[in-house]
């Protein structure tokens, strides 16, 4: 597997998973971790699918993310194509699971690891390559942590904070941060 892009994330019985994986054909996968070695766990050694996609030229997926909120566990990955300043294509989708190890579906219903992915943020005409995020949830707010290219500034990266808004339980950036 191509183990890189880590995760960690404690779930509501406080059981431990890393969510990993970046441009592989298994796509975005996820282990349990043991809490007192930080190895993999002897309790549950499945490799858990979360998201692919296996009808793209590339599977062009990396960056797992994962949140709970209002009982729903949030899969956040990148699609595209980072670190090419303003030619970078990278976009951030999400889906939704009741379960820590899935499925994962995104507002339409679809399957991540049937391509699904409901858009969050993409480039803009002065952000390109949106990816690559963190999610920061503090004192009732929800900000999107993630980095863009200035298309003002020649391509220089930029860390980016965008709150989040909740729509039927779905997240989006208002226009206005973009």
């Amino acid at each position: 597997y191509n183990a890189i892009d880590p995760n960690i994330l404690v779930d509501e019985q406080d059981r431990v998973w890393m969510a990993f994986g970046s441009w592989n054909e298994t796509g975005i996968r996820m282990r349990r971790i043991d809490p007192s070695t930080g190895k993999p766990s002897a309790v549950d050694s499945t490799f858990y699918s979360l998201a692919n996609r296996p009808d793209a030229d590339e599977n062009a997926i990396e960056a797992p993310y994962i949140i709970h909120r209002d009982g729903y566990y949030y899969l956040f990955v990148s699609f595209g194509h980072c670190c090419q300043g303003v030619d970078s294509d990278y976009n951030i989708r999400v889906g939704r699971s009741d379960s820590v190890t899935g499925p994962y579906v995104d507002k339409d219903g679809t399957p991540m690891t049937e391509g699904g992915g409901t858009l969050v943020i993409e480039s803009t005409p002065n952000w390109k390559g949106t990816g690559h995020n963190s999610v920061l949830q503090e004192d009732g707010s929800t900000y999107l942590v993630y980095h863009a290219y200035s298309v003002q500034d020649n391509g220089t990266p930029y860390l980016r904070l965008s709150p989040l808004q909740w729509t039927d339980g779905w997240p989006t950036v208002p226009t206005t941060e973009r």
